[in-house]
């Protein structure tokens, strides 16, 4: 899909979608649980979508020791979805003794070494060919210690697989971890589905996750999302009068910390803003930094954001420099000098990056001349609904399909 953003003004009331981070986690402690669960304000992004095909393949209500381990491997396509991918892992070899994984865009590509090394430590087969990542063998219980500062990805993934082995576990992070807040969201769901977990606390520097334990049903709303919430925080910093609604603060989303981030951009003329714990917060917040007129952002701790649905310090650094902004890219930074206004009057590509198609929109509000954006259909990953609603606020957007 490809856009044609003319700069305008957006006014009014958003309500975002349900939070994706937050509707993994439910999914997957329900469909452990069987039968029972009431879920509510379930988003129907690509991505969401991925985890319910992947829940219905493994059919993880019928238990680990179900006659389904006696079939094939399970097939499980995760489409663009790092979460279902990482989560699922650990969830298939529990119950099904392995699965067949495949992904479209970069998720086969996006880093899996943390599972590597732990998988041939424990004598779990894994192949990872032609876009395809096999795995297969029997999750023991015992010790599983792996990095914090990779993706707390692989923590989750684990801390959702191993209350089911018969036998007690601990997971020992050996690096400090990072999007600390994700993991409180797991541990929040696990909670809810009276899965027992002891978190790290001085003198015990793991996750002590008791073996034989059975999920149960649980009653849950989704909230609306932080992440997404973002774009339009920051489409109100560059005067666009947007209010969003039903936005619960503090939350168990991390990423609630959103207006305090951007307010460090604008609070003084140089501005220091750790992403370590944030990484998905990136775009929106370097959109706002780019027309901080004055002001100098300095993004740190961003490594990660390479490994994202695009390499996202290269694609904001991109985007934003197309349009006109001045945009400095490090390994694991960006500096931005905040500028009045952009130029716009260009093409610039979404990297196939549902966040950098939002992203270019809202900084789009701000450019002298109209915008075209090709792969605005990225958006569909995570807030299928976002180019209806930036039209209904007064965005004015001409579609080429």
């Amino acid at each position: 899909m490809t856009l044609t953003i003319t700069p305008s003004k957006l006014t009014g009331k958003v309500t975002p979608p349900p939070s994706k981070s937050q509707a993994h986690r439910l999914l997957i402690a329900a469909a452990l649980a069987g039968e029972g669960s009431r879920l509510r304000n379930l988003a129907d992004s690509q991505d969401i979508q991925a985890t319910r095909r992947c829940l219905e393949e493994l059919g993880p209500w019928q238990g680990p020791m179900s006659p389904l381990r006696r079939l094939a491997l399970p097939r499980l396509d995760c489409g663009e979805s790092g979460s279902t991918l990482r989560f699922l892992i650990p969830v298939a070899l529990a119950l099904r003794g392995g699965g067949i994984f495949t992904g479209q865009g970069r998720l086969m590509e996006r880093p899996q070494q943390p599972y590597f090394d732990l998988f041939r430590e424990k004598g779990i087969f894994y192949q990872q060919k032609d876009g395809t990542l096999t795995v297969q063998g029997l999750l023991s219980p015992g010790k599983y210690e792996l990095p914090g500062n990779v993706s707390s990805q692989f923590i989750t993934g684990l801390l959702y697989a191993l209350p089911l082995l018969e036998g007690d576990s601990c997971i020992v992070p050996t690096t400090p971890v990072e999007s600390w807040d994700y993991i409180l969201m797991t541990l929040d769901a696990l909670r809810q589905a009276g899965i027992v977990v002891e978190v790290p606390r001085e003198g015990s520097p793991c996750f002590l996750i008791p073996g034989n334990q059975t999920y149960r049903p649980i009653q849950a709303a989704v909230e609306p999302d932080w992440s997404q919430a973002g774009f339009w925080f920051a489409a109100g910093a560059l005067g666009n009068p947007v209010e969003v609604e039903g936005m619960k603060a503090p939350s168990l989303q991390g990423d609630w910390r959103y207006l305090e981030l951007q307010e460090q951009i604008f609070a003084a003329p140089q501005a220091r803003v750790d992403m370590s714990q944030n990484p998905d917060l990136l775009p929106p917040l370097a959109a706002a930094a780019a027309l901080a007129a004055g002001h100098v952002t300095r993004f740190v701790n961003a490594g990660r954001l390479r490994i994202k649905e695009s390499d996202r310090l290269h694609s904001v650094t991109t985007v934003l420099n197309a349009l006109g902004a001045e945009v400095e890219e490090g390994e694991d930074f960006l500096l931005v000098h905040g500028k009045e206004a952009l130029s716009g009057g260009v093409t610039v590509d979404a990297f196939n990056d549902h966040r950098i198609a939002m992203m270019t929109a809202i900084a789009a509000t701000r450019c002298k001349s109209p915008v075209t954006l090709t792969g605005g259909a990225s958006v569909n990953k995570s807030y299928p609904s976002f180019w209806e609603e930036y039209a209904r606020l007064g965005g004015k957007i001409k579609s080429e399909k």
